[in-house]
């Protein structure tokens, strides 16, 4: 991670450095995700042995809507970005905020005017964003979600099922340490499928569809690497992390609420989750509005995110699946607090 990526935030209270008899002010951190569908913040007090959230946001912004058809951000998904902005704005400034790293994926890689829009954020909020590649944000995303890999399995798949893109990693380990081997974005999300397919009452045909669309894009990394070969020989591991993995692992859990103590780290079989996207294909948008693990804001889109999901599994059926409540935000709050680890 480079400097530039990392910014203080305008007005956030005292200097960073202490003067002559004052006292080390603590580093405060922030990490800020602005995906395809999320606008995500995570703020953290450093520590000895990691970080403690102290403050977080997260609202479904739908910056994306409409980009894989008109390659342009519209003037009403900016207008509802900039305002969950200001609220993250908000909230740094309130808790005095001394670090930040703040990126943009795939609506902002893909939309011709996302520069004027970058403009407009820095103008209306203070907050610079950078505009990441699809490496960056599977690198950013396996920072964040490594502590969860099991190092005696020799490799491993991680995916990160965005709205407009999916990143996957394919891993092995040396002395315990994650190492790349090699990466893919495919330019299929839950935001452009159910776009291009549809998100209400969704046809078997049109589910299909979607699993046939991600499947093809997958054949060249597989092609590559030979994946398939080490999941039969047992010798695979798969992490994912996405708003679809944790759904259906709520789901799967009987929740009520939804609960990340109880999601993040717990695992989703192969068979399971099938059972699970199938009846939610049989219910149309207001059914799964419904489930309190979905919502209004999502039902239109998990099934897109199931065919994601149904892809990856036809291609590399791993029998279960590692769920992971965590990514690219934590990634960046790991290398922050290792950037300010003289000032702890």
């Amino acid at each position: 991670m480079s400097d530039a990526g990392v910014q203080p935030l305008p007005d956030a209270g005292a200097p960073r450095g202490a003067g002559p008899g004052e006292p080390l002010r603590r580093p405060i951190l922030a990490a800020l995700d602005l995906g395809t569908n999320n606008c995500r913040l995570l703020i953290a007090r450093p520590g000895r042995e990691g970080f403690r959230i102290i403050d977080a946001f997260s609202r479904i912004v739908r910056l994306g809507e409409g980009v894989s058809r008109t390659n342009a951000l519209s003037d009403e998904a900016m207008a509802r970005t900039v305002a969950a902005l200001k609220i993250c704005g908000n909230k740094m400034r309130r808790r005095g905020v001394t670090d930040l790293r703040a990126v943009a994926t795939e609506a902002c890689r893909r939309a011709a005017n996302c520069n004027a829009f970058i403009d407009r954020v820095v103008e209306e909020t203070g907050i610079r964003i950078e505009i990441i590649s699809a490496e960056e944000e599977a690198r950013l995303a396996l920072a964040g979600c490594a502590a969860l890999l099991n190092r005696r399995i020799p490799r491993a798949l991680v995916f990160d099922i965005g709205g407009g893109s999916t990143e996957i990693m394919w891993l092995s380990f040396n002395r315990g340490r994650p190492i790349l081997i090699d990466q893919v974005s495919v330019p299929q999300g839950v935001v452009s499928l159910t776009e291009t397919f549809g998100g209400d009452r969704v046809l078997p045909e049109a589910y299909r569809g979607m699993v046939g669309t991600v499947g093809s894009a997958l054949a060249d990394f597989e092609a590559r690497n030979d994946i398939r070969r080490d999941v039969a020989a047992g010798r695979v591991q798969m992490l994912g992390t996405s708003g679809t993995v944790t759904t259906l692992a709520g789901i799967r859990l009987g929740l009520t609420r939804y609960d990340r103590s109880q999601v993040d780290g717990s695992w989703l079989g192969l068979e399971e989750a099938r059972a699970i996207s199938k009846s939610l294909l049989h219910l149309d948008y207001a059914g799964r509005s419904a489930h309190p693990c979905i919502g209004h804001d999502r039902a239109d889109l998990v099934i897109a995110g199931c065919a994601v999901l149904e892809a990856i599994w036809e291609r590399w059926p791993v029998e279960n699946l590692r769920i992971a409540d965590r990514g690219v935000r934590e990634g960046i709050l790991t290398e922050l607090m290792a950037a300010t680890r003289g000032r702890i």
